[in-house]
């Protein structure tokens, strides 16, 4: 008997604001350790669209629930484009991160925006989206939520670590699934690259002519966050709350800046992965070449970097499967990597509504 095939489009948005990545996967019906990308792309954003992201935590409610409205037609118009230009007949579902406006788990808060309801219609297609409000309610953290996919797409290594707006990591320890945000990535050395006149640090030229500030990264590694056990996860709040006002008080010379912290963002993956050669590790960061270098300098550690095309789409590949698991009401969040109550279910369905006939 042949295994039916499942095809989905997977959205992701990440903190960095360095696009918006589209990938169609097949899956396998019954085989959630199969997968294939079909077709990936990045969509860049435009100056507004970034700089209305980048303020969109100081909205009030109202322009909230606009701009959430706003960004799922966004969204729901670059899916069908996507189609379009990749002619593709078979979609069973799209799945959608959104993007990450607020995260204050502890106060009962998460924001992914992008409205579902919208993106079905616009594409009419079934829409899962809205991952990790549920497990905040369960009292977890809402994220890590890439974890469950290395549990199941990559368990062959040891540890699964991704560089994007923030690195987080993902292991085995003693049979349960362990996974948090380690440190601010993308979301500092953009930032900072920026008053470069550049969108980022291209393979960390800047940041390996700068000089290093051993106060500042003192300061850095001592931050609170970094004693806690997990489970445990960053925003953009965080950074803004305890970051920023440490860089910019102790440093201000850019190039030294990005020196630094790219000795932090080492230091801290160093603590976890020191000495293994098993690593998967993915996400834009990983073009960061002076900083693939000061990590493996420091850990101890091989890195042997994948394919292109798994370094920039395994999120939303897995974004994919986390949909593909809801609609199999098969558990896509674990309580070992948030902190929730349970093992659960996550994310939100949503079924493009019939139009309206016109009189």
């Amino acid at each position: 008997m042949n295994t039916k095939e499942i095809f989905a489009i997977g959205i992701m948005s990440g903190t960095s604001l360095d696009g918006i990545d589209l990938v169609y996967v097949k899956f396998l019906e019954n085989n959630f350790h199969y997968f294939e990308i079909v077709h990936a792309e990045t969509v860049a954003y435009s100056k507004k669209w970034t700089s209305t992201l980048q303020k969109a935590m100081h909205f009030s409610s109202e322009d909230l629930a606009l701009l959430n409205t706003q960004y799922g037609l966004f969204l729901g118009e670059l899916a069908c484009d996507f189609i379009k230009r990749n002619q593709l007949q078979k979609i069973d579902f799209i799945a959608s991160h959104g993007h990450t406006i607020l995260h204050q788990p502890e106060e009962g808060v998460t924001l992914q925006i992008g409205d579902g309801q919208v993106i079905a219609n616009v594409t009419k297609q079934q829409v899962v989206c809205d991952f990790r409000t549920q497990d905040v309610l369960l009292g977890g953290q809402g994220a890590p939520l890439v974890p469950i996919g290395d549990e199941l797409l990559f368990s062959n290594y040891d540890f699964c670590l991704n560089l994007g707006g923030f690195s987080n990591i993902s292991y085995l320890e003693k049979e349960k699934r362990i996974a948090f945000d380690v440190c601010p990535v993308n979301i500092v050395l953009n930032a900072y690259a920026n008053q470069l006149g550049v969108e980022f640090d291209d393979a960390g030229t800047f940041s390996s002519r700068g000089s290093l500030n051993t106060v500042l990264l003192e300061k850095l590694n001592s931050l609170n966050y970094y004693k806690e056990k997990p489970p445990k996860s960053l925003g953009l709040e965080w950074v803004k709350e305890h970051v920023f006002p440490l860089i910019d008080r102790l440093e201000t010379d850019v190039l030294s800046v990005l020196r630094t912290f790219v000795e932090h963002i080492a230091v801290q993956i160093s603590q976890v992965i020191q000495k293994n050669n098993s690593v998967l590790i993915t996400g834009g960061g990983v073009f960061n070449s002076f900083l693939i270098k000061r990590i493996e300098a420091i850990s101890g550690t091989e890195i042997l970097l994948p394919k292109k095309e798994l370094i920039e789409y395994k999120e939303a590949l897995i974004f994919a499967l986390l949909g593909f698991l809801k609609l199999c009401d098969r558990v896509n969040c674990l309580s070992s990597v948030t902190g929730a109550k349970k093992d659960h279910s996550s994310g939100v369905v949503f079924l493009p509504e019939k139009q309206l006939s016109k009189i």
